[in-house]
């Protein structure tokens, strides 16, 4: 696998805070906007940053090395979610909690496969694809260059195992029994070797991708208004959040053939209608900026349909959403600028 040799392969004091801004916002975009993590362990925000956001940046790290594309990323992303689902927390494994393991809805043959699909493109998404493309418009003269250097490449790897023992014993070992009072799941190390077969199957699938997920220049189609990306961004992604709460049981009569095969098409469609929309060559900087925030923006909001909110807890959650729709509309702004120049 060929690393980039040029100039913009050493990283710059920006590239490295860079890297830490993008280890934050991963989680906090993915878990605290969400919210998922609440102010009231908002603690658990640490492993966060040690296993998904930093291994959000070694995810775009590789594919900046790679030259790759966005559509590399996203393999890369789900990657990561294969590594926390079924190797890390192995929540895909394991019966989720607060349901009654006997009547768990999409569960068979060990596994969870509607949370699973449902996590996998979340994670995806929200972990890896929208925290790197608001971290490259905060940093948008670092966008195209690799953020580590070889030797913080090897700590972040030592980091990111850390943390996910890290999660994983908190989870496992804590968090399950004590909180939710089920008792430690074992689940059979063929699915964990099935799974690191995976990760290392994707690694390669999203290397050799390379080359997809750019501009086509052949192509003079028009990308179509900006403020498009953003509106069909959060159409798409919104429903995506059903799919996670069929999981829970949200739509029990609802077949678990046609959640999946329905979640399955629906993501199918949604990976198709951009790979086709990014190609145009007027696609710019803007319409991505604007694409990640539409998603970020239905996360947010779907969010709020989650129940066990305590007045702190849902305080927070308004006061950091409000926040960061400020800081959207700041660097849409600031982005609009740097284009028209």
């Amino acid at each position: 696998m060929k690393l980039v040799e040029s100039e913009k392969a050493i990283p710059s004091r920006d590239g490295r805070r860079a890297a830490i801004t993008l280890a934050v916002l991963a989680p906090f975009i993915a878990e605290v906007l969400m919210g998922s993590t609440r102010l009231s362990f908002i603690f658990v925000l640490i492993p966060e940053i040690m296993v998904w956001g930093v291994g959000a940046v070694m995810a775009r790290e590789a594919a900046r090395r790679w030259r790759a594309g966005w559509i590399s990323l996203m393999v890369l992303g789900i990657a990561l979610g294969v590594a926390e689902e079924c190797v890390i927390q192995q929540t895909s494994l394991a019966p989720l909690v607060g349901l009654d393991p006997a009547h768990a809805y999409g569960r068979f043959y060990g596994v969870n496969w509607v949370w699973m699909l449902g996590l996998l493109v979340f994670e995806s998404v929200w972990v890896v694809l929208v925290p790197v493309r608001f971290t490259e418009a905060i940093f948008p003269e670092e966008r195209a260059k690799p953020w580590l250097t070889n030797r913080g490449l090897l700590w972040s790897s030592l980091i990111f195992i850390a943390g996910s023992f890290l999660a994983w014993f908190l989870w496992t070992r804590i968090a399950r029994p004590q909180k939710f009072h089920v008792p430690p799941y074992h689940p059979a190390s063929a699915y964990i070797l099935t799974g690191v077969v995976a990760i290392a199957l994707l690694i390669a699938t999203a290397y050799a991708l390379r080359s997809s997920g750019h501009p086509n220049l052949e192509t003079t189609q028009s990308a179509g208004p900006t403020w498009a990306a953003g509106l069909v961004a959060l159409m798409l992604a919104a429903p995506w959040f059903t799919v996670i709460g069929w999981a829970y049981g949200s739509m029990p009569k609802l077949p678990v053939s046609i959640a999946i095969t329905s979640g399955l098409a629906w993501s199918l469609v949604s990976f198709l209608l951009f790979k086709w929309w990014t190609a145009r060559t007027s696609w710019g900087d803007l319409h991505g900026l604007l694409a990640a925030s539409g998603a970020l923006m239905a996360s947010m909001v779907m969010g709020f349909l989650q129940g066990g909110w305590s007045r702190v807890d849902l305080t927070a959650k308004i006061i950091f959403d409000l926040a960061s729709v400020v800081g959207m509309i700041y660097l849409a702004r600031k982005t609009a600028l740097q284009t028209s120049e």
